[in-house]
Parts: C-alpha cells; sequence; structure tokens
C-alpha cells in the first residue's frame, strides 16, 4: 500500500506495525510510560495530518521516528513539564543519601516489550535490547541533555545511520558525531556498569528477597544485598546508599503496622525481575529488582504504580 495513501484504515494499518516500537523510544526518552503514550499519540497524529507532504525520500519508519523524536524533545524542552508531586509517607524516614532528580521515572511491563518487534542489533549497536532498557540506562539518559539522549538512543540502540539521525535532529553528521561522543562519555558516569544477566538462580535470589521482605526480616533482606546497593522509591526524591542507610530506611518502615499484611506477587519489567506490592486488597505499588550476580544491587520501589 502507498505511503501517500490517504485513506485513514489504510494509514493506521501501517502506523500500527510501528506503534509499539515507537512507544519504547518514547519511554526511553522521556523516562515516563504516560508521558510516552502522550507522544505517540501526538506523533500518530501529526504524521496523519502532514501524510500529503509525505515525499517518501526516507521510509515510513524513518519518518515517524523523525515526528516522534521531535516531539519527545519539545516535551523535554517545556519548562511546563511537571514533576510528579512527592509523596508525604505515614512515618518520618531518615536523612537519604540523597534526592534522586529523576522522580517522574516509571516501569515498563516486560509484557509490552514482547509487542515491539525483535531484530538483531546492527553492527553500530553498542547496547543490547536488553541492557537499553534496564532502570539503570533509562535513568543515565535523563541525566543526559535531551538532543544527546536522542542522538545516543539513535545512533547507539536503533543504529540509524549517521546521515539518517542528523536529518532527524536537524543537524549534521559532523555534529552528531560530536554529540554523541560527549553523549557515551556522560552515559558511562551516570551509569553504574553492573547490569543485570539472568542465571538459573533468579528466581531462587528474588523468592529469598521476597520472603523476607514481605515477614519484616530486616536481617535477611540485608544479606541478599550488595554492599553498595540503591533504594530508591519514584515518584519520592529520597534515595538510600549502601546497607547501613538502607537499613536506617527500613528498620523505620518495617515497624509501620499493616493490619490487613503484606504481600509481593512476582512481575517483570524493563526486562528485570519485579513485584506487585499490596497491602491486604490496595496496590502498593511496584518494586523492581536490579541484580548483580547472586545479590541485588538495587531496589526500585515505585510508589504509584498498581
Amino acid at each position: 500500500m502507498s505511503t501517500r495513501t490517504t485513506d485513514e484504515r489504510g494509514f493506521r494499518e501501517l502506523s500500527d506495525t510501528y506503534r509499539h516500537e515507537l512507544h519504547l523510544h518514547c519511554y526511553r526518552l522521556l523516562g515516563s510510560f504516560a508521558d510516552a503514550e502522550d507522544v505517540v499519540q501526538e506523533t500518530l497524529l501529526a504524521a496523519w495530518r502532514g501524510l500529503e507532504g509525505f515525499e517518501g525520500r526516507s521510509s515510513l519508519r524513518t519518518w515517524l521516528y523523525r515526528i516522534a523524536t521531535n516531539r519527545c524533545l519539545n516535551a523535554l524542552r517545556d519548562a511546563g513539564r511537571r514533576r510528579p508531586p512527592e509523596p508525604v509517607p505515614p512515618f518520618d524516614p531518615p536523612e537519604p543519601s540523597r534526592r534522586g532528580e529523576v522522580t517522574w521515572l516509571q516501569p515498563y511491563p516486560d509484557e509490552l516489550l514482547e509487542r515491539v518487534a525483535d531484530s538483531e542489533p546492527g553492527p553500530e549497536a553498542r547496547y543490547t535490547a536488553r541492557e537499553a532498557i534496564e532502570l539503570a540506562f533509562v535513568t543515565g539518559l535523563q541525566l543526559l541533555p535531551p538532543r544527546q539522549a536522542a542522538a545516543l538512543v539513535l545512533r547507539d540502540v536503533l543504529c540509524f545511520p549517521a546521515g539518517e539521525v542528523a536529518a532527524m535532529l536537524g543537524t549534521t553528521e559532523t555534529a552528531v558525531k560530536g554529540i554523541l561522543q560527549r553523549a557515551r562519555a556522560s552515559l558511562a558516569k551516570h551509569r553504574d556498569g553492573a547490569g543485570h544477566r539472568p542465571s538459573p538462580r533468579e528466581r531462587e535470589l528474588t523468592k529469598r528477597f521476597a520472603d523476607a521482605f514481605t515477614a519484616g526480616d530486616l536481617d535477611g533482606v540485608l544479606s541478599l544485598l550488595t554492599d553498595d546497593a540503591w533504594l530508591a522509591m519514584p515518584p519520592a526524591p529520597h534515595e538510600y546508599h549502601g546497607l547501613e542507610a538502607i537499613a536506617s530506611f527500613l528498620r523505620v518502615t518495617m515497624a509501620v503496622p499493616v493490619p490487613e499484611g503484606f504481600t509481593m506477587t512476582p512481575a517483570r519489567a524493563n526486562n528485570q525481575p519485579a513485584f506487585h506490592c499490596r497491602h491486604g486488597a490496595t496496590p502498593a505499588g511496584l518494586m523492581v529488582l536490579t541484580l548483580d550476580g547472586d545479590r541485588i544491587r538495587a531496589v526500585t520501589r515505585f510508589l504509584d504504580q498498581k
């Protein structure tokens, strides 16, 4: 079917082919599942309205990525972009190790990753499909200048040719090379580099964590963490680094009575093990674990996720 068609059904069939991968692309750049949904809708509407002007000098996929990328850049430049309100805990938390910057970070369900067309990374890929969706990678992107993040994802994850990346960003190939050099150096500083590699011990490790956490067994939880582990709770900015800091926080939270009981149901998000948490029948967030060998290197509890 010609991409020049003005038939709405035909365009929907074409655009739906790329909807899921566009959503994942926007999520990487924005760090927010909800914001990515909004931008994809804007992208497809803009593409439909501009279809008559599409001259076919690039593929439909490249054209859609160009629109989506620039919509993401507009959203990131928007001074009115709202950070989620900081939640008020029902207890007095200890002083955090630091206050995180990326409080808008949301998880990405693994079941949606399965809808993205699976393709082998090209020769320019610097990150595997698994690594490029993990929380550490997505968080690192949020700390880069928007154009650096966009160039890095387009070139090093999606493997678009340098010339197409330059056209998408409205610049030159020479400029893209400079942008990429800075982005790669900055991302290496932001990320801790351990990366999760699945192993047969993952299910046992995560079950032991859930059993200890739901039982209020602080020592049991701490025994499963690396010495330099992190605990974060978006949209709350509080982050705790190291066993002593994490213990001080968990000691307070575990002392808060939960009459209806606390349960954790296995799930997956961002290609990482996760748990749906509940206080009785009430959703109490999504907890995502970052593993490092036979220990847990980071615990990220998304407080506003069901």
